[in-house]
């Protein structure tokens, strides 16, 4: 229940936690450093030894990658680190600044971080069902930010929640409020028209991924798609306990 004499409305939405800041940060200094720093060859290796690359999972791919054994494992998540151009990265940039902060104040730095990681596994996993044995990298946060995108939708419209006023603002109560579930979720028109933007905006944006040496890196429907499902049905497991008043 939220106390009156709070003043919701008096903290911009933009106002970004520390740990969605220094996540932004990493992934800009990461495609800059690719950008400018690397050389083609040496940029190949990073797309080898961090991109999500489902043909990696075939039995004969061990005698192919120059990354070792554990790339199996890492990638799942690595993978979200890295862009396919700055495009891809702004885009991803401003839709975390603006949703994923909503996130992280209600959920705290490290539940952000680990949802987000979770988002991102659930992505490759999924486009690893439809997609193996494909050789094209995978990049990109998308996965993890389709995740904030739907715990957002969780909360984000229920009574008093942050996107039930301008989407400028939203107090620290908006955080706090009582979460739908997911039959509400689905079941409200504002939350369902919210998703449907975010994906058509990013479609539109994303679909643009730029080339490494002839090689399209693919920003995948299939990924956005795990890790919206991932966001929307394992918010509850993340969600701090809410005090009672």
């Amino acid at each position: 229940m939220l106390n009156n004499s709070e003043s919701p409305g008096r903290e911009p939405l933009f106002n970004m936690p520390a740990v969605v800041l220094s996540f932004g940060a990493v992934m800009a200094a990461i495609h800059g450093a690719r950008a400018f720093l690397l050389s083609n060859d040496q940029n190949l290796d990073v797309l080898i030894w961090f991109s999500f690359i489902p043909g990696r999972y075939l039995p004969e791919a061990d005698a192919v990658f120059s990354s070792p054994w554990l790339a199996k494992i890492w990638t799942f998540g690595s993978y979200a680190l890295l862009h396919g151009d700055w495009t891809h990265l702004l885009v991803n940039l401003f839709w975390m600044a603006a949703f994923g902060s909503a996130l992280a104040h209600r959920f705290g730095a490290t539940r952000f971080l680990a949802f987000s990681l979770v988002c991102a596994v659930a992505g490759a996993a999924l486009h690893l069902v439809f997609y193996r044995g494909e050789l094209v990298p995978v990049v990109g946060a998308s996965a993890a930010i389709s995740g904030h995108m739907a715990a957002i939708a969780r909360f984000g419209f229920s009574p008093g929640g942050p996107m039930t006023r301008s989407v400028r603002l939203a107090g620290q109560g908006g955080w706090r409020v009582p979460a739908f579930t997911v039959l509400e979720t689905l079941g409200d028109r504002r939350a369902l028209l919210f998703l449907a933007v975010w994906f058509a905006v990013n479609f539109i944006f994303g679909i643009g991924a730029g080339s490494l040496l002839g090689e399209d890196v693919q920003i995948a429907w299939q990924a956005h798609v795990g890790g919206f499902l991932a966001g929307l049905l394992m918010f509850k497991l993340f969600d701090p306990p809410r005090e009672e008043s």
